[in-house]
């Protein structure tokens, strides 16, 4: 029988991004207060697990919540390193960014994204400014389906321009709200 499990949501203390979503039992309620570092219960393989504890990618927990009917957790961590298997920093990043992510941190035999990182910064770089030119030109002077597909060529290579460089989006949504005063 499985254990009675509470839903725990994991939030970066300092940006406040929501980044998982696991499951808690008493008993991975109690390491993660003794140790400091979430400890959840895996449905799928029915045992307790550390974050981090197969990646490196470990939670810190900076405070933790009972929601106001006690069947959830809220669970207020600094990250060390990205919280989603993928390799994303949250597990709720847009899918693209999860594949691409996830394809950089794995380099699979065939993968576009891993041919293109391969061929360093240089070559991403080279071919995000490719995607832009055709994009704007289909802009001008092609048909709406013509410019969804070269605008979603043109945020694929932004992508892995990203993941080249190791940044993630997030920094990209930072900056674009910083400049938008909030």
């Amino acid at each position: 029988m499985s254990p009675e499990l509470r839903a725990a949501i994991v939030q970066d203390a300092a940006t406040e991004r929501v980044l998982m979503l696991a499951w808690m039992d008493d008993e991975a309620l109690r390491l993660t207060l003794e140790t400091g570092e979430a400890h959840f219960f895996s449905r799928s393989r029915q045992r307790l697990w550390r974050k981090g504890e197969t990646s490196g990618n470990t939670l810190f927990v900076e405070e933790l919540r009972d929601d106001c009917d006690g069947d959830a957790i809220l669970v207020r961590v600094t990250p060390r390193g990205s919280a989603c298997h993928t390799g994303a920093l949250t597990c709720f990043a847009p899918w693209l960014w999860r594949r691409v992510a996830e394809r950089a941190s794995t380099r699979p035999e065939g993968s576009y994204v891993a041919s293109l990182l391969a061929q360093g910064v240089a070559a991403c770089a080279r071919k995000l400014g490719e995607e832009g030119l055709e994009a704007a030109l289909a802009a001008v002077g092609e048909t709406d389906e013509r410019v969804v597909s070269e605008v979603a060529d043109l945020w694929f290579a932004s992508y892995v321009l990203l993941a080249a460089r190791g940044l993630d989006p997030s920094a990209v949504e930072e900056e674009l709200k910083l400049r938008a005063g909030g």
